[in-house]
């Protein structure tokens, strides 16, 4: 049962900008998990590949949020003191999120979490949807209901890549979300995790029909990433029966929770689909 968990958090001193990348909230989220079993939280930092998680970058929450297209993956300036922010962790797994479970239902406020220098206050988590961001990036839902929730009939697939998007081709990485690329990901993702096994060649129906994006560079000290940002949207084409077509529009629903494409783990890839 995947799920998208929104943590708000509340820094009670600045946090550096160097803290803000992606590695060192990665290191944030295997610190509360070994805060409740240390050894899932080295299985999970030793694991290579295929984490059955996604994370966001930190967000500072602004009055009035809406949905905007695009979230920010990078901070040129130290977020103050007393500045509420947000956080989206997202669970892939069962087995993961129940083993994590005595973290969300005993939670302490006074507890301060790490980020650098810094003292984070979890000040609540939301795990169903709320109105306006970021809320809307919350919600649970099994397998079987997302794919029984699915539509037969609908043909349009809009996406909205929130953060830096790319793909690994051979050794290097491609920044253009191709119908392969961003379905073979969720396919990947889909039938590791969900018991409800997808065919490959659903990419076979699936066409791009709009495209709004644009490159962004994300850089940190050790490496620079190269990905796309911005609105891509497929449509379903041909003769296509009712099942493959709940099947495309389930992957469609599902990456919401599981992202697509390359550091998912570190806030990239954050993909969801949106309403045409």
């Amino acid at each position: 049962m995947p799920h998208s968990l929104i943590l708000n958090l509340l820094p009670q001193s600045p946090i550096p900008t160097q803290f803000l990348s992606g590695r060192h909230l990665h290191a944030l989220f295997l610190n509360l998990v070994s805060s409740v079993d240390r050894n899932l939280g080295d299985y999970l930092h030793e694991a290579k590949s295929d984490k059955a998680f996604t994370l966001s970058p930190l967000q500072i929450q602004h009055r009035g949020d809406t949905a905007s297209p695009i979230l920010q993956w990078q901070h040129h300036k130290p977020i103050p003191q007393s500045t509420p922010c947000w956080w989206r962790i997202s669970l892939l797994d069962d087995t993961l999120f129940s083993q994590l479970t005595h973290l969300w239902l005993n939670l302490n406020p006074e507890q301060p979490w790490h980020l650098g220098p810094a003292d984070l206050q979890i000040t609540s988590i939301l795990g169903t949807p709320q109105k306006g961001m970021p809320g809307c990036w919350a919600n649970a839902l099994s397998y079987k209901q997302l794919y029984d929730q699915a539509s037969a009939c609908d043909r349009a697939l809009n996406f909205a890549f929130y953060t830096p998007t790319a793909f690994r081709q051979s050794k290097y990485d491609c920044a253009l979300p191709t119908r392969e690329l961003v379905c073979n990901s969720l396919i990947k993702r889909w039938n590791q995790y969900s018991g409800i096994e997808f065919p490959k060649t659903l990419v076979e129906y699936i066409f791009p029909s709009f495209f709004d994006i644009h490159t962004e560079l994300v850089a940190d000290s050790r490496s620079k990433f190269i990905g796309c940002v911005g609105g891509m949207n497929f449509r379903i084409m041909g003769q296509v029966d009712s099942e493959t077509i709940q099947q495309i529009n389930a992957l469609a629903d599902f990456a919401l929770y599981s992202g697509v494409g390359r550091k998912t783990t570190m806030g990239m890839g954050m993909v969801r689909r949106i309403n045409s």
